[in-house]
């Protein structure tokens, strides 16, 4: 299956209520005095009742869509309050309620807020995936922000075993993966992505699901044999989003074509 199959959204989330693009207000309700959709043929009697199915509704996870670039995430609900950051147009950051004209996020492993103004941002919506995987999504929702430092120290040795120099203050791209899969699930993930890409099963392109893991090589590494052409990791979200982080902070964002023409291999550890 080619690569690309995943970049479409999905219709049955563009119909999620929870759902809005930047900049526009809610669907409107047919106005009074509307056509019924259909009008009951006379002096036939009701049919018997029948048993009909109804799709079954599935959990979705609800995030905050940035609609401008260098929107200021600050540390208080107002403008009178500290910029702790700013996130990037069309990324993705944690919804945890509304208190007043803001909404509250998560934002360098503290609590945050941004403008709930339409002109800024919208609510979106993923589907969700089970207990274990949603855990490690939220341990990864609340570093969004964190700075990306290239061989930063990793929380543990891969086998469990806690290390001397860990900050959860700092991540590379394998160190934040391996992080959150252990605060979330209990999950040992090794220390490198040449070694974590053989963790797990195999997943093809066209059945990645919500936690699994994506491995991508780089301009640095394409042309690099085996295992060494192995450069960076996200966690797939749904959607086309991965969190992850890649030489600034760690951002939930869409794959761009250029990352999709990096794509290695998924894996499935949870």
């Amino acid at each position: 299956m080619k690569k690309f199959a995943l970049l479409g959204v999905s219709a049955l989330l563009f119909l999620t209520p929870a759902f809005a693009a930047c900049g526009h207000g809610s669907a409107q309700e047919l106005p009074a005095g509307s056509p019924a959709l259909s009008t009951p043929v006379p002096n036939i009697p009701d049919p018997a009742p029948q048993i009909s199915e109804t799709p079954e509704e599935r959990p979705t996870a609800q995030y905050i869509r940035v609609c401008v670039g260098g929107l200021n995430v600050r540390s208080g609900a107002g403008t009178s309050f500290s910029s702790l950051g700013q996130a990037e147009k069309d990324t993705l950051l944690s919804y945890d309620g509304t208190e007043g004209g803001w909404y509250k996020t998560r934002f360098l492993g503290r609590t945050a807020y941004v403008s709930a103004g339409e002109a800024y941002t919208a609510l979106r919506s993923l589907e969700a995936g089970g207990d274990m995987v949603e855990a490690v999504i939220g341990e990864g929702m609340a570093l969004l922000g964190t700075p990306y430092v290239y061989g930063a120290t990793r929380f543990h040795d891969g086998k469990g075993n806690r290390l001397n120099g860990f900050t959860a203050a700092e991540f590379d791209c394998s160190s934040l993966m391996q992080y959150i899969f252990y605060r979330g699930a209990g999950a040992l993930l090794d220390v490198t992505t040449r070694t974590q890409i053989k963790q797990g099963a195999h997943v093809e392109a066209g059945d990645l699901r919500r936690g699994d893991l994506m491995f991508f090589t780089n301009a640095a590494r394409q042309n690099a044999a085996g295992l060494e052409r192995v450069g960076h990791v996200a966690l797939y979200l749904g959607e086309n989003y991965i969190l992850h982080t890649a030489s600034d902070f760690a951002k939930v964002e869409q794959i761009s074509a250029q990352r999709w023409n990096y794509f290695l291999e998924a894996r499935r550890v949870l």
